[in-house]
């Protein structure tokens, strides 16, 4: 049995062609990278951080994360972090594959059960069964991958609230290294939801750039591996940053792994697509090597 896609049809396109064509669009957008990836064989990515809004909105800034994928050197496995949105289930792995319209997407069950042996991760169908994070990151994977799609797997991670997350990064760090495979971190997160739909307004309304300064000094923080100043500054604003959790057990993974230099390649907001300056979310492309 696999897990069907939730969203399809909604976040992006759910015939085939459609959303090949949706995709490579969001590379030649105006805000996206300019173009698909090229040759492959630039070194490896450790990880990324990539938006899961609908395409239209946060699909160029997702581009510019997987055309560094995509000509990177491709790794072993990807793991895959994303926040638990819907509050169902704990933090836990999906053994089931996950179907997209492009295809299958196929779970590196052997890594996946090495990491919830003796550790916090547990095997959750339920945290992941109507959980669109993770889901709206396949279909550029699927993408970028093409020329390794025989070979291409994931290991799918919800991380949701009341967990160690210490204790989760020091055990996703250990068994990647037990493993011996190569592997890209990519962690799913919009940045900031701004406004009155969101419920959050410190600044106002229409204070675009006092939001916008807000998330860049957290993109700093995160491009320090500042761990502890990031999630002080999510504390300490109440900013709505959704993948919060995961990108502190990535931040907790990299630091574990040694040095890694990490560069943001773009940032904008919602409003920056559709002109709605009273309710905005940014999103934040982010790449480490």
């Amino acid at each position: 049995m696999d897990r069907e896609p939730i969203v399809a049809g909604r976040f992006y396109e759910d015939d085939p062609k459609r959303l090949a064509e949706e995709v490579a669009g969001c590379f030649t957008h105006p805000r996206g990278p300019g173009a698909l990836p090229g040759r492959r064989g630039r070194g490896g990515i450790r990880a990324v951080i990539a938006p899961h809004a609908g395409f239209m909105f946060s699909g160029p800034a997702a581009a510019h994360c997987y055309k560094q994928i995509g000509e990177a050197t491709a790794p072993d496995v990807f793991v895959m972090l994303g926040p638990n949105h819907t509050g169902m289930g704990r933090t836990g792995i999906c053994l089931q594959d996950f179907l997209t319209p492009l295809g299958r997407v196929k779970v590196d069950r052997e890594l996946s059960r090495e990491l919830i042996a003796g550790s916090p991760l547990v095997e959750d169908l339920h945290a992941h069964q109507f959980e669109h994070s993770l889901e709206v990151q396949l279909p550029f994977l699927q993408t970028v991958m093409k020329d390794r799609s025989d070979t291409l797997r994931i290991v799918p991670i919800v991380v949701s609230s009341g967990y160690r997350l210490d204790a989760i990064a020091s055990h996703i760090a250990s068994a990647l290294e037990r493993s011996g495979k190569t592997a890209t971190l990519i962690v799913s997160s919009d940045f900031t939801h701004y406004g009155p739909s969101y419920g959050y307004e410190p600044f106002g309304r229409g204070a675009k750039g006092r939001m916008e300064a807000q998330d860049r000094q957290a993109i700093g923080r995160i491009l320090a591996l500042d761990d502890a100043g990031f999630m002080g500054m999510v504390d300490e604003t109440g900013m709505t940053v959704c993948g919060y959790l995961p990108i502190t057990v990535l931040l907790k993974v990299l630091k574990a792994q040694g040095k890694a230099a990490g560069e943001c390649l773009c940032y904008y907001t919602s409003g920056d697509i559709i002109g709605d300056r009273e309710n905005m979310v940014g999103y934040a492309s982010i790449v480490f090597r």
